[in-house]
């Protein structure tokens, strides 16, 4: 008689939140379920028309089917944070572009960027995004994160690329972003901090000069926010992220 066991699950752990998305808290730990899974893939339905590939809604059914398949999760398991704290798909238009940001509870597990056209810029790059705009996605995109030392980085290597100049400018930016950081520091309670959104909501404006986003510019800002964070990856819809979706989406406008 065989000795060899049955295995009851053909993967040894459930696929959690945590593992395909860059989430923290209770959240990271939960298994993704069926229920979660169509909650998003109705809500990126309802804003997009269908679901995207790779996105957020086909990463977390492929995960679910996984789960479900080994056991882990029932056909109609949902977690308590989806369904109390909600799944979202929010549409946020800003000037020349057009913010697309997928949440669970709140933490945000996907983020698009899509040009759309505005009047005065040159035909070859009427759709193109530039780093004052990227950089006011990231009001929308992480508007609530208190600046720290790697957002002030980020912020400045974005403003040296947009302007040719390595100088801080007195009241820029960059300015405002390393004192908000230097203050944040000081501050223990977050909802007491100063936000992105406080820094960035106007970016486009407050630059001296602007220029499109290139792949240089993104790797450069992202460069700079990966030296001064203690993690291993970039803030979700932060600047690094906003910068680099930028550049993706410029890349394609360039090879239509």
């Amino acid at each position: 008689m065989s000795q060899e066991q049955p295995r009851r699950h053909q993967q040894q752990q459930p696929i959690k939140y945590g593992d395909i998305f860059n989430v923290s808290g209770d959240l990271a730990s939960k298994a993704i379920p069926p229920v979660d899974a169509d909650m998003m893939q109705t809500a990126e339905t309802m804003v997009f028309g269908e679901t995207q590939k790779g996105g957020p809604a086909a990463m977390m059914q492929s995960a679910a089917s996984r789960n479900e398949r080994s056991g882990f999760v029932g056909h109609d398991d949902v977690t308590d944070a989806a369904r109390d704290q909600g799944v979202a798909v929010k549409e946020t238009d800003v000037p020349g572009i057009r913010v697309i940001t997928e949440k669970v509870a709140g933490q945000v597990v996907g983020q698009f960027v899509e040009p759309t056209p505005f009047i005065g810029a040159a035909i070859v790059e009427q759709n193109a995004i530039t780093i004052g705009q990227a950089l006011e996605a990231t009001a929308h995109t992480a508007g609530d994160k208190p600046v720290d030392e790697s957002d002030a980085a980020a912020i400045q290597a974005a403003e040296v690329r947009a302007t040719g100049s390595n100088v801080v400018i007195p009241g820029g930016l960059a300015a405002s972003a390393q004192s908000a950081a230097a203050f944040n520091s000081g501050v223990s309670k977050d909802e007491d901090k100063i936000k992105l959104k406080d820094i960035l909501i106007d970016a486009a404006m407050r630059l001296p000069a602007d220029k499109v986003v290139t792949k240089q510019d993104a790797e450069g800002v992202m460069s700079a926010e990966m030296r001064n964070k203690a993690r291993v990856a970039a803030h979700p819809g932060g600047v690094a992220e906003s910068m680099a979706e930028a550049a993706r989406m410029n890349e394609n406008v360039r090879h239509q």
